[in-house]
């Protein structure tokens, strides 16, 4: 019996039988489908009315086929980046890049039909990650580290596009509100980091207790989180190479997407600046983490055309550019994402999630000390 197998004999010894994947994709397809008929609607036929039929239907006789394949290519390498972003935190040897990249296009796709998305997302992608062979405390930290890094990197960069946007275009109100968000999160990451390292003994008591008291939990799961959450925080600080590696593939993962943007705006004839670009992007996908609607359907539409406009693109450019993106970041990657999640359920239930040989470990990563190491 292999790895994946034994894995999933257990869990059904604890958890029951489990659903077939087709009755999962039943429920979860059915409300999506209705509210992703209404959202298209208004995407794809309302909203080109309001820059007026006539200019719209103008812009779009002059589209550049060239650029919008450009744009396609670079949403498929910020995929490809955040798989990778994926597989480095996780740090999962026995799991390969194929099967990481998988499940993150599922979690991506119920994320884009799923109201307050990201929360089932990432639920679906833990469950997803254990049963492919990922310990349960470092699928928890590798995509804690996945999703705050990334976050944390995209706000770094919307503040530096912020203040030369103050220099060069003067205020707009739509700054202050978004900056504030981003400015929270940096700090309430640094603090979380802190107090985990600091605190890291008690910590472990109080979570123990409390998930000795969750159903199908024991203590020690909690305090192998504490102390995996610890080790983590403690590998980026004493690790460089670890450090720059995240942070290198979390900021191609944006910049790869924004590049599609540009390129989509660029398609209708209209060339934006690095600074409009990257405010624009930086503000739409700050707001969109706020769990209103499915992949911040209409939230990221709201914000970026009248930010392009903002930074002198017209109206009509401005919508079709949106529109063009989102069909390439939110609604192309829904079927991709489900058909990966049929493949993927097939693949463990038959036994062949793709397994890789674990690599040494290396010099750097050995020498981070470990929970309870005299770190003197």
């Amino acid at each position: 019996m292999t790895r994946v197998q034994a894995s999933l004999a257990t869990q059904e010894a604890t958890e029951g039988p489990r659903r077939p994947w087709w009755i999962v994709l039943r429920r979860i397809g059915g409300p999506a489908i209705r509210l992703l008929i209404i959202a298209a609607v208004i995407e794809f036929a309302l909203l080109p009315q309001i820059a007026g039929a006539r200019n719209a239907f103008h812009q779009l006789s002059g589209i550049s086929p060239f650029w919008i394949s450009v744009a396609a290519a670079a949403q498929i390498l910020s995929l490809l980046a955040y798989a990778r972003l994926s597989q480095i935190a996780l740090d999962a040897p026995g799991v390969g890049f194929g099967q990481l990249l998988r499940v993150d296009l599922a979690t991506l796709a119920v994320s884009h039909v799923v109201p307050a998305g990201s929360a089932v997302g990432i639920g679906l992608g833990y469950r997803l990650l254990t049963r492919s062979g990922v310990p349960s405390e470092r699928a928890v930290t590798g995509k804690a580290l996945q999703t705050v890094g990334s976050a944390i990197v995209l706000n770094i960069m919307l503040g530096g596009a912020l203040v030369a946007a103050l220099i060069t275009h003067g205020n707009n109100p739509l700054y202050a509100p978004i900056a504030v968000v981003g400015l929270v999160l940096i700090v309430v990451a640094a603090v979380g980091a802190i107090v985990i390292t600091r605190s890291e003994s008690r910590l472990a008591r109080l979570t123990g207790r409390l998930f000795s008291r969750l159903p199908k939990t024991d203590s020690e799961s909690g305090r192998r989180l504490i102390a995996s959450l610890a080790t983590t925080i403690r590998r980026l600080v004493g690790d460089r190479r670890f450090l720059v590696r995240i942070v290198g593939w979390a900021a191609l993962n944006w910049i790869f997407e924004a590049l599609a943007l540009w390129s989509c705006v660029r398609a209708f004839g209209h060339t934006l600046g690095p600074v409009g670009l990257l405010v624009a992007y930086g503000l739409a996908n700050v707001a969109a983490a706020i769990p209103i609607t499915p992949g911040g359907l209409g939230i990221v539409e709201g914000i970026l055309v009248p930010t392009l406009v903002a930074f002198e693109t017209t109206k009509a450019v401005a919508l079709l550019g949106v529109i063009a993106f989102r069909l390439l970041s939110f609604w192309l990657p829904i079927p991709i994402g489900f058909a990966s999640y049929a493949r993927l359920e097939w693949r463990l239930r038959h036994g062949q999630a793709e397994v890789t040989v674990p690599r040494p470990v290396t010099t750097a990563t050995s020498s981070v000390s470990q929970p309870g190491e005299d770190r003197s």
